[in-house]
C-alpha cells in the first residue's frame, strides 16, 4: 500500500499520519493538485487557506467550485461567518476537532493552501490562547472604532509595553489581539506564544510538497483568473459583504478585490483602474507568499514546477 493510499488511517496521539501538505502562491494550482491526488486515492482535502474560510467569498478567495467540491470531500471551506475574526490558533483548533472525531481516519487527508503558518502550526504545533469572551471582545473592538489604532497603541504601551514595541501604532488587528487577551487572561500575549502546542500531523510520514510557479505565467494565471472572478459574480459578492456593514479591519474585509471594487462601485476609481489594482495586488501577495515559503520551509519540502510531471502514488 502506498503512502498516500495509507494516509488518515491512524492518528498517533491526535496526528495524522501520511498527510500530504501542498502550499504555494495564489493562482499556482494547488487545488487542482490536491483535487488529482485526492480522486485518485479517495481522499479528502482540508482547506489551508485563511480566506477561503469565509463564507459570501466564493469568488474572490478561488474557492474550489460545487462542482470540484462534490467530487471528494472538501472540509474547513466557508465555514466561517465573515463577521469573524478567524485566526490560525482557530483553525488549528478545527483541524484537531476533525481529528478529535475521526472525520480523517481510514482516507488519505490532503491539507492545501497558501497561508504559510497554518503549515507551521499542522507541522510544528502553536502556542495554546486563551478564549475571549464576547464582552471583551466587543469592548476592545469598540474602542477602536472610537478611538482608533494609535491611542489604543498607546494604551498598549502603558499595559504590555514589550508587545507594543514589537508592533507598529497602525496594525489595528494586532493591537486589538493583545489588549483583548491582557484583558480576559491577566497574562501579556507574549506569555502566550511562549508555550508551543502540539504538531496535527506527524512529520516522518507527512509528504511535503510546495509549488514554485514560473513568475511570468503565474502572473499571467493571476490576471485571467481575476478577469473570470468577474465572470462569476465577484461584485455580486462584494454587495453582500457591504450589506452586512462589517467592520473594515475584519480580515475577510481585506480580501483582495474587495476594497479595491468597493471603491469603484462608490464611484471613487473608475472599474477598470479597480480591476488593475486588484491585479497588482493579488501580484504583490504572490510573490509575499513565495518569499516566505522559500524561507520558512526547509529542505524537506519537495519543490514542484511547472512541467514536473504528475505526482505519483
Amino acid at each position: 500500500m502506498s503512502g498516500i493510499e495509507n494516509s488518515g488511517k491512524q492518528a498517533d496521539e491526535g496526528r495524522v499520519k501520511n498527510a500530504i501538505l501542498i502550499a504555494g502562491p495564489t493562482a499556482s494550482g494547488k487545488s487542482a493538485l490536491a483535487l488529482d491526488l485526492a480522486e485518485r486515492n479517495s481522499g479528502v482535502i482540508v482547506n489551508a487557506d485563511s480566506m477561503q474560510v469565509y463564507s459570501v467569498l466564493d469568488v474572490l478567495t478561488a474557492r474550489p467550485s460545487t462542482t470540484e467540491m462534490a467530487r471528494v470531500p472538501h472540509l474547513l471551506y466557508g465555514h466561517v461567518h465573515p463577521s469573524s475574526a478567524y485566526s490560525t490558533g482557530a483553525w488549528l483548533r478545527d483541524v484537531s476537532k476533525l481529528i478529535a472525531d475521526g472525520v480523517l481516519s481510514g482516507q488519505p487527508v490532503i491539507f492545501a493552501g497558501g497561508t504559510g503558518l497554518y503549515f507551521r502550526g499542522l507541522c510544528e504545533g502553536i502556542s495554546d490562547m486563551p478564549d475571549i469572551p464576547p464582552s471583551v471582545r466587543e469592548r476592545w473592538r469598540s474602542k477602536l472604532k472610537e478611538q482608533g489604532a494609535e491611542q489604543l497603541h498607546w494604551v498598549l504601551m502603558r499595559e504590555d509595553p514589550a508587545v507594543a514595541t514589537q508592533l507598529k501604532p497602525t496594525d489595528s488587528q494586532r493591537i486589538v489581539r493583545a489588549l483583548e487577551v491582557l484583558d480576559a487572561s491577566g497574562r501579556s500575549i507574549l506569555e502566550w506564544q511562549a508555550g508551543r502546542g502540539q504538531p496535527l500531523i506527524d512529520r516522518d510520514s507527512a509528504r511535503l510538497l510546495m509549488i514554485e510557479p514560473d513568475r511570468a505565467e503565474l502572473v499571467a494565471r493571476i490576471d485571467a483568473r481575476f478577469d473570470q472572478m468577474l465572470d462569476k459574480g465577484a461584485l455580486d459578492e462584494v454587495r453582500q459583504l457591504m450589506a452586512l456593514d462589517l467592520d473594515p479591519d475584519l480580515p475577510a474585509m481585506k480580501a483582495i478585490g474587495v476594497r479595491e471594487l468597493q471603491a469603484a462601485m462608490a464611484g471613487h476609481i473608475s472599474y477598470p483602474e479597480a480591476i488593475e489594482r486588484a491585479k497588482i495586488a493579488t501580484r504583490q501577495y504572490a510573490k509575499r507568499q513565495m518569499t516566505w515559503f522559500r524561507h520558512q520551509l526547509g529542505a524537506e519540502w519537495q519543490r514542484l514546477r511547472a512541467g514536473d510531471g504528475p505526482i505519483r502514488d
